[in-house]
């Protein structure tokens, strides 16, 4: 298995060292890998990897994705979307003739836990139960108040 893992490492081709003028590292550090994302009018790639992570695209545009096995998908990717993705690899095309720019925030393999509590305690669904004890039509004991009437 190692002697795998090596192997499968010394093919991966990191798109900040393959592809620099599409992709420039922004932040990097043991858990995350930020990369800036530019395709120019008509700009295509090679083959590169991405590591797990999430795109928020900038400036949208329409896009063919094909993979290693040569499958292709055509993407119209709208600014401000964001998306998930496993690990991959890819080539891409930018098929408008506009900009495309995104920020690609790939997760790294390393599990990082915090002991530090949220900063903003988890949200709770408002309740919709009225105590019996408030309800308009009813007394403490949960019967339906006497009205004084037969």
């Amino acid at each position: 298995m190692l002697a795998l893992a090596a192997f499968e490492g010394a093919f991966a081709q990191n798109p900040t060292k393959v592809e620099p003028a599409h992709y420039k590292l922004a932040f990097d550090n043991e858990s995350v890998q930020v990369v800036d994302v530019h395709y120019g009018p008509h700009e295509k790639s090679g083959m590169h990897d991405h590591p797990g992570g999430v795109v928020v695209v900038i400036n949208g545009g329409h896009l063919r994705f094909t993979d290693q096995h040569g499958a292709v998908r055509e993407v119209f990717a709208k600014a401000g979307e964001s998306r998930w993705f496993p690990p991959f690899k890819h080539k891409v095309e930018n098929l408008g003739n506009t900009s495309y720019d995104a920020v690609y925030i790939g997760i790294k393999n390393k599990r990082v836990e915090s002991k530090a509590r949220p900063a903003i305690p988890p949200c709770r669904a408002p309740t919709t139960h009225t105590p019996r004890s408030s309800h308009p039509a009813r007394g403490r004991s949960g019967r339906p108040r006497s009205t004084g009437r037969p």
